[in-house]
């Protein structure tokens, strides 16, 4: 029986403790980076949880330069006007931004901002929507200039909300932040709210120069999955990549014309490994890479892409075309089952034309191939294997008559 008791006393003292929880709070609803349809709903759904879980205040913490949905932001502009129940916005940590429609959110309900903060760009308020202008400052503005409240700190804001009345679609609401605790005073319980892992996942890509990494990372590794001969990993991380970078370019403002640029980069740097590595070829798949990236997203001055953080894209491709492939294809064709000197005599078929070099499939896999230029293998045709040059396979037309 004692044994009992002392379970019982275990579980129960903790579901007490947790029911003595839920509600009568504060919850902090944490979003940083652009707000896309996903971080808007869940601001706004986070808001309406406060209110159903009877919570005493909200909080939103923002750090964002732009807002990529508008049908979203009004959803939660509107919810804004006529809170469940009070509502506070906090610009911060420091260095912390509100651009755009995010900035405009400050006017909706009582805010306050980290010194070293900043507020402006305020137009366009959601990109790619053409909506009026709002007539304010468009130059960013230190937190000294805003007129809004400085809090260096999270924790001090709540405090001094303490007592404080706001207008919600109840009527006014004085809120209570601070309870007592012990001979002393505490914050109310706090929860701090987040984005789920699913919708973080997608919100990997809702910046320019990671939509960017991620679209030609993808692209790369199509390249590498086909040419390296790669066992299926390469195809994987080329999927994720690509379902990123998709995100990406459906929340984003993208310039159509400088996505085709990236894929014409791409095109230009296979075709320059195909060849034997193009010097010429390989420089200028990278210059189309770079201009793509720096061009991709019409960012109106929240968003616009940084050349010196597109870079790293462009060398991580630069890596793969010029080291990545060619070392695999060189282990490859160094290994004793399937070296070199074992696939001479065998026949195979051409993958593409020849003009002199092309790619052959012999035995089930793919090679690089070189042959005479007045061979004129077309893809499609049979041919024999009759040497090695280098990372090559020299190949003839296969003669019908010949024995292999």
């Amino acid at each position: 029986m004692r044994r009992l008791a002392l379970i019982v006393l275990f579980l129960v003292i903790p579901m007490v403790a947790l029911a003595q929880d839920q509600g009568g709070g504060i919850d902090v609803i944490d979003v940083s980076g652009p707000l896309d349809r996903s971080a808007l709903d869940f601001m706004t759904e986070s808001i309406e949880l406060a209110a159903s879980n009877e919570q005493v205040l909200a909080v939103l913490q923002i750090n964002s330069k732009a807002v990529l949905d508008g049908e979203a932001y009004d959803r939660l502009v509107d919810v804004l006007a006529s809170p469940p129940l009070p509502v506070a916005i906090w610009v911060g940590p420091e260095p912390s931004v509100a651009y755009g429609g995010a900035a405009l959110l400050l006017r909706a309900s009582e805010s306050a901002i980290s010194p070293g903060s900043e507020i402006g760009n305020f137009n366009p308020v959601v990109l790619g929507e053409d909506r009026p202008d709002i007539i304010s400052p468009q130059d960013p503005l230190p937190a000294e200039e805003t007129g809004l409240e400085l809090q260096p700190t999270l924790r001090q804001y709540l405090q001094d909300l303490d007592g404080r009345t706001f207008a919600t679609a109840d009527g006014p609401v004085t809120v209570s932040t601070i309870q007592t605790f012990g001979e002393g005073v505490t914050l109310k319980t706090t929860t701090f709210r987040k984005p789920g892992l699913g919708t973080r996942f997608f919100r990997l890509a809702v910046t320019p120069e990671a939509a960017f990494f991620y679209l030609v990372i993808g692209l790369a590794m199509i390249t590498f999955e086909f040419f390296a001969l790669g066992p299926g990993v390469a195809a994987g991380v080329a999927s994720i990549s690509l379902l990123l970078a998709g995100w990406g370019v459906l929340n984003l403002p993208v310039r159509w014309w400088a996505l085709a640029l990236a894929i014409t980069g791409w095109v230009v740097l296979t075709v320059a490994h195909q060849k034997g590595g193009v010097l010429v070829m390989t420089l200028t798949g990278a210059i189309l890479l770079q201009l793509a990236g720096m061009f991709f997203v019409d960012g109106v001055g929240q968003i616009d892409p940084r050349w010196w953080l597109v870079l790293p894209s462009v060398l991580a491709v630069l890596f793969f075309f010029l080291l990545a492939m060619p070392t695999v294809q060189r282990a490859r064709l160094s290994t004793q089952t399937i070296g070199r000197d074992s696939l001479i005599g065998h026949a195979g078929r051409a993958l593409t034309e020849f003009d002199p070099n092309g790619m052959v499939e012999v035995n089930g896999a793919r090679w690089r191939a070189t042959a005479h230029r007045e061979a004129g293998i077309a893809k499609g045709d049979e041919v024999a294997v009759i040497g090695v040059d280098g990372l090559y396979l020299e190949v003839d037309p296969l003669e019908p008559d010949r024995e292999i």
